[in-house]
């Protein structure tokens, strides 16, 4: 199969971008879509053309560093997949496909389809450490959990990290990506002491790097690889209003919880 590729070119954060048509030689129908990128990358090689830039790592969805935006939706037309879980039989011989990076202010371009996600480390260095000792493993399994919360908690600890949720929101929300963060912890014994100092410096720092606020249309939900759930949200939320109570007050005005 061949494909055209609209591909989104951009030397770097400051200098304009545009998009440039490629056409493929014929491919495998059985690669991943960044195999399929590998291969445009070297015939833009042997032609003697910049190889277009993109994220990757463990190319087995589990990183969350394939952050492309296919034909407008974050990873690709398959739900709860990565970029590197798409295959190119997902697509039609002939067919036009556009790729781009995360958009977000919070996300700079670095060049073509790397983005600067860096503010997503920030926030989780912001939530900090467990003050509790864990102990070994069966020190850890000694400690009684209710399943429903072991579940959950298991469930937002999936949450890879990629930013596919802020492609998606129409306002560049982290919300559903800090949900997860906060009550992977939140839920569990040993993360109580610092649960609600930890979703206030979250948020706080969320707010501080541009993200948007959240509008709940379940966007974020619809394309996240892992099918992180809009409930962690609300969840956060109440622990977010606990925290104000307890009176620390909100240190940045930008979007909040909510």
């Amino acid at each position: 199969m061949k494909v055209t590729l609209k591909v989104w070119r951009q030397k770097n954060a400051t200098s304009a971008g545009e998009f440039k048509t490629y056409s493929s030689p014929e491919l495998n129908e059985n690669m991943s879509f960044l195999e399929m990128l590998d291969v445009i990358n070297e015939d833009l090689a042997i032609k003697g053309e910049e190889p277009i830039a993109f994220d990757h790592d463990c190319r087995e969805g589990i990183c969350g560093t394939c952050s492309l935006v296919i034909d407008g939706k974050p990873h690709g037309p398959h739900k709860g997949v990565a970029t590197c879980q798409t295959y190119m039989r997902s697509f039609k011989n002939g067919d036009e496909i556009v790729i781009e990076p995360w958009r977000a202010k919070a996300f700079p371009i670095i060049k073509d389809l790397v983005c600067d996600r860096k503010a997503f480390d920030r926030i989780q260095h912001a939530g900090g450490f467990i003050s509790v000792r864990t102990g070994a493993a069966p020190d850890a399994n000694s400690i009684p959990v209710p399943k429903e919360d072991a579940d959950l908690a298991m469930d937002a600890a999936q949450c890879i990290g990629c930013g596919a949720c802020v492609a998606a929101c129409k306002n560049a929300s982290a919300m559903l990506f800090v949900a997860a963060k906060v009550s992977h912890l939140g839920l569990m014994p040993q993360g109580q002491p610092e649960r609600y100092k930890r979703v206030k410096a979250m948020v706080d720092q969320m707010d501080a790097e541009g993200f948007g606020s959240c509008t709940i249309t379940g966007s974020c939900e619809a394309v996240c690889p892992k099918e992180i759930s809009l409930d962690f949200i609300a969840r956060m939320n109440r622990d977010y209003a606990v925290a104000l109570f307890k009176g620390e007050p909100k240190k940045t005005a930008g979007g909040g919880a909510g």
